[in-house]
């Protein structure tokens, strides 16, 4: 088994706005993105940062050999209970995820 950290080029996270949060996985080539879009499952994605699996939203983007899942935060950007006011922690949990 390997990280996805392992296979992307770089996983990142930021805000999608003060109600989202957009988890970005820049696979670099054409192998490692048909690698990682046959075994990042959806459902797998959403349970990591419990999700509801219909919340989540997941584009592919070939083009580009990127993987983008959006989820809403779990408090608005800026309250006084937000503890990652950027977003960019939430990359390291998928960056370690195995598969």
């Amino acid at each position: 088994m390997a990280q996805i950290c392992e296979i992307a080029h770089k996983v990142r996270s930021k805000n999608a706005g003060p109600f989202w949060v957009t988890v970005d996985v820049f696979c670099g080539t054409a192998q490692a993105y048909e690698t990682l879009t046959k075994a990042l499952q959806t459902e797998a994605v959403a349970a990591l940062y419990h999700q509801p699996s219909q919340l989540l939203k997941r584009f592919d983007i070939p083009s580009l050999n990127v993987i983008k899942f959006s989820f809403p935060r779990p408090v608005i950007q800026g309250h006084r209970s937000d503890r990652d006011m950027h977003g960019a922690g939430w990359a390291t949990l998928l960056a370690e995820y195995e598969i």
